[in-house]
């Protein structure tokens, strides 16, 4: 069995992981630009354009409950290298689709699967890199993640547009087959075999249910109601949520008292700044990736772009993200929680600038035309990434650390999920049922969400002032004892 000490095809291994998150990634972002086009070879309803990204999401935040207690229970190199053979197989299904349920449904599976896959990937690294090294990984790690999440859009709308082999959208998810296999073969060599830490232990396989079904039950009306007229039910089902989430809590409550392996530990909840920084990660990451999915929605149904155009114009956002990035990665270190309100204020700041430039430009406007407001609006985006986890669990105490930091991954995909059911339905809602390349209602559409984006961005703001000042790499263990009580909790927790 190999050991964590001393592993000399270590970075080896750390591209095994970064191939895997990659994938996943990659998969979260392609449809905000790629989408349209799949629409257009498919059919379906505008609600389905919004499930092709949703049901990835949605199936994500659902899985993460249960995917880091699978790698505990059953070996974190064994379930990455299993996921990663479903995920491919899953991509292919997606490639493959013949119609928007077909994808859909191989969506939704390869979220699931995700969620098995993504979990993992920090606890190998932890495994690979154990000690100080872990900060020289992460030192690759971190910005290879950032910048692979800003380059999703660019590199969908390039593979529609290569066309290679005649394949067209397909290729977004034929990509992971390269991506799957070499995750599947490297990591299989290199990867460290180590001991599940929870071998034995019981799955809350009911707890899981319940937290996915109050997710679908908010999610599945908000999306589906517009189409339908907004019948009886789908306010049933979102009232109907607030119940099975409350039969979610009062069982992880229950299985904690008597030491059942709940899902959750509820305790971190009496966390203040914890609970508050779960709140604006639900805000800012649904205002984010609901921005994105409505200005790709914009520029290739409203403006009539092409996959290749709308992801060229969004690279703007994507330059401003990187420098943001940077910036905040060198210079934020010592502002503690001001980089965050920086950021919000330099990306309200792109918000109004693009709002002025559809009030002045009208259904001319061109893509010269949006990309200094974009390059704002990514670089407030870009300072907030880099700081923003270590923030939110800087309160938290060490043996809470692991099951925060699941609560919190779960949250930001079901932000993710909210982003695109409520800002993907107003933008189609102000855009009617115009065909493709409409520009007057779009650009009412694209100003509507800028509004609502600018409203959720303030309350943001004033979220921030309850997280803690400093982030939790800066609560440094005084002695070895503690160091070491610190990085086994870090390593069973994952």
């Amino acid at each position: 069995m190999t050991t964590t000490t001393e592993n000399p095809r270590k970075w080896l291994g750390l591209s095994a992981l970064l191939a895997a998150t990659l994938m996943d990634l990659l998969d979260a972002t392609v449809l905000n630009i790629a989408g349209p086009a799949i629409h257009r070879s498919l059919g379906g309803s505008t609600a389905a354009l919004q499930w092709f990204s949703a049901a990835y999401t949605l199936a994500l935040a659902a899985g993460l409950l249960v995917g880091g207690r699978l790698g505990d229970m059953y070996g974190r190199r064994r379930m990455l290298l299993g996921a990663a053979i479903g995920f491919t197989a899953a991509s292919m299904a997606c490639a493959f689709a013949w119609s928007p349920t077909s994808l859909i449904t191989a969506r939704a599976i390869q979220g699931v699967i995700a969620a098995m896959m993504v979990p993992q990937c920090f606890g190998l690294l932890k495994e690979l890199f154990p000690g100080k090294e872990l900060s020289k990984a992460f030192a690759i790690f971190g910005p290879a993640i950032g910048l692979s999440t800003i380059l999703g859009p660019v590199v969908a709308g390039a593979l529609v547009n290569a066309n290679l082999f005649g394949t067209g959208w397909r290729s977004v998810f034929l990509i992971n087959l390269l991506l799957g296999g070499y995750t599947l073969i490297v990591g299989r060599r290199v990867l460290p075999d180590v001991v599940p830490s929870a071998r034995g232990a019981r799955l809350d396989a009911a707890g899981a249910l319940l937290g996915g079904a109050g997710m679908t039950m908010l999610i599945y009306p908000l999306i589906e109601g517009r189409e339908s007229g907004w019948p009886a039910w789908c306010f049933a089902l979102m009232i109907g949520s607030v119940p099975v989430f409350a039969l979610f809590a009062l069982r992880q409550r229950a299985l904690g008292r008597r030491d059942g392996s709940p899902l959750i530990d509820l305790g971190v909840f009496r966390n203040r700044s914890y609970t508050s920084g779960l709140v604006f990660i639900l805000s800012f990451f649904g205002v984010v990736v609901g921005f994105s999915l409505a200005f790709g929605l914009f520029l290739q149904l409203g403006l009539g772009y092409s996959a290749m155009h709308a992801s060229v114009t969004s690279l703007s956002m994507a330059v401003g993200a990187f420098i943001g990035s940077a910036l905040s990665s060198t210079v934020g270190a010592g502002l503690g929680r001001r980089i965050i309100h920086i950021g919000l204020a330099v990306m309200a700041v792109g918000t109004v600038g693009f709002l002025l430039v559809l009030d002045q430009a009208g259904a001319g406007v061109t893509g010269w035309d949006m990309a200094a407001p974009l390059v704002v609006y990514g670089l407030g985006m870009g300072a907030i990434f880099v700081p923003l986890f270590d923030l939110v669990l800087g309160d938290v105490q060490t043996p809470q650390i692991g099951s925060a930091s699941g609560v919190l991954e779960c949250v930001q995909q079901f932000g993710a999920a909210l982003g695109v059911a409520v800002l993907g339905t107003v933008f189609f809602n102000a855009f009617g049922s115009h065909g493709y390349a409409d520009p007057s209602p779009a650009v009412h559409a694209a100003k509507l969400i800028c509004e609502i984006a600018l409203g959720l961005t303030a309350v943001s703001f004033l979220l921030v002032f309850l997280l803690p000042k400093h982030g939790a790499a800066e609560h440094v263990p005084q002695d070895a004892a503690e160091r070491d009580e610190v990085q086994q909790a870090e390593l069973a927790s994952v």
